[in-house]
């Protein structure tokens, strides 16, 4: 729901160009931002605990209700002002965000800069029947905001951002409209459960949350150390498991012209969009326990942006097709090359897990035994390429070849030959410049 508000004079008075139309957020907003003075009040009684009980003993019931009576009406008054000066607006270049209630702030988001717009509903939000919508720009580290919009509303604005994203004429960005999308891929929650009953991790966590207190109870005998102890353990061990559940819960992977759309949450409904073009390195992990179902995770470094995981777990042949669609041209390589037997001086045992690929389109490298981690970089992604090679590596004759992305992560390839590292390093960079040439475009709309 928006209201109109006043045109920008910037703008509305240039001939020939129609005034651009300001709107602000849902009114329910202001109660989302009254809670602003109440958490600087609890932030300062959780800094001074004992000061705040002190205080709470001189005050009476009398004035605790006058010190309600006063504060929640500034608190309203608050949330009320910071809804009423906040306003955005879609101009012919750029989305603009005005905020501030004291201190004013406007943020100019050029219309081609931005590489994804994702929907949040928390649950309360879901509730209330409104959605928050979060700007993913090229190059900017935060996300702007716009909390909160109508459910509609948000979608409809997400569908011009998009389109005019791609090129739309500002006439036709309404009538696009949300592009259709198709599921690629859906995890079934038992799935989810089963997979996460099988991490090491959340094993790791139960044990040490079971172990630890015992052990400190023989040895100390003091229950508040126990306490103390065990519920961060329990904590931690939920947050493995439970946590991941309802955060991973009906996660829907579809295409879509925009790219791919990431549905999922039980509590709290997310939906995200992997930009195209944008992603730099896909890592498919592959822990020790899943090997028997063929269970993989899929996981992602995509440029200026914190899109983390593509798929918390399938199987392997569904994961590699929707990388198959992430990384148009590029298939996963079924063989590796060992390191040298020799390389076994350096990392003993667990250099059998640090293997190479490469192919006309993929670097390629893959680490660990236990966990198995496979490193996925288009040569059209590779900004440097650096070789490196200790004293003791130089002894055995051995290299380290490292490719830096886009996204400020390396791949390592280890312990390879120091001729092959050699020779991989200068093909390394003619493959680079080949791929950026024949790279597909990573404006919006136009890579599928």
């Amino acid at each position: 729901m928006t209201s109109p508000g006043r045109g920008d004079g910037a703008e509305a008075g240039i001939p020939g160009r129609p005034p651009v139309t300001e709107h602000r957020l849902h009114p329910v907003t202001p109660f989302r931002r009254a809670w602003a003075p109440l958490a600087v009040l609890a932030g300062w009684a959780v800094h001074d605990p004992n000061g705040t009980q002190a205080q709470l003993e001189r005050l009476t019931t009398a004035m605790l209700l006058t010190g309600l009576a006063v504060l929640v009406p500034v608190a309203g008054l608050y949330g009320f002002l910071s809804w009423w000066f906040t306003h955005y607006a879609v101009t012919g270049t750029e989305l603009r965000i005005r905020t501030g209630l004291l201190f004013r702030r406007t943020a100019h988001i050029r219309l081609e800069r931005i590489q994804a717009v994702d929907v949040s509903r928390p649950l309360l939000a879901r509730v209330a029947g409104v959605a928050k919508l979060r700007i993913d720009v090229v190059g900017a580290d935060d996300k702007d905001e716009l909390a909160f919009l109508g459910e509609r509303e948000a979608r409809a604005l997400r569908a011009e951002l998009l389109a005019r994203a791609a090129g739309f004429a500002p006439e036709t960005a309404h009538e696009v409209g949300e592009a259709p999308a198709r599921v690629l891929l859906r995890v079934p929650p038992r799935e989810l459960a089963r997979s996460l009953a099988l991490t090491a991790a959340t094993w790791g966590s139960l044990c040490a949350a079971l172990v630890v207190p015992a052990v400190l109870w023989l040895a100390t005998h003091n229950l508040w150390t126990v306490l103390a102890t065990a519920l961060p353990l329990i904590g931690a061990a939920g947050a493995r498991s439970a946590g991941r559940f309802v955060s991973e819960f009906d996660w829907t992977v579809s295409e879509s012209p925009d790219g791919l759309r990431i549905d999922h949450g039980l509590l709290d409904r997310a939906h995200e969009t992997v930009p195209p073009g944008r992603v730099q390195t896909v890592r498919i992990v592959e822990p020790v326990l899943w090997r028997r179902p063929g269970w993989v995770r899929v996981e992602l470094d995509v440029a200026g942006s914190d899109n983390s995981v593509l798929i918390p777990v399938a199987p392997r042949a569904a994961a590699e097709s929707v990388v198959a669609r992430v990384l148009p041209g590029v298939t996963v390589p079924r063989e590796f090359a060992r390191a040298p037997r020799r390389a076994r001086w350096c990392v003993p045992l667990w250099w059998r897990g640090h293997r190479l690929a490469v192919t006309g389109t993929v670097f390629a490298a893959r680490s660990g035994l236990l966990c198995r981690r496979v490193f996925l970089v288009p040569h059209a992604k590779v900004q440097s390429v650096r070789l490196t090679q200790g004293p003791w590596q130089r002894r055995w004759k051995l290299a380290d070849v490292h490719v830096d992305t886009g996204a400020g992560k390396t791949v390592t390839a280890r312990l390879r030959d120091a001729g092959e590292a050699a020779r991989l390093w200068d093909e390394q960079a003619e493959r680079s410049r080949t791929g950026r040439r024949d790279a597909l475009p990573d404006r919006w709309m136009t890579s599928g």
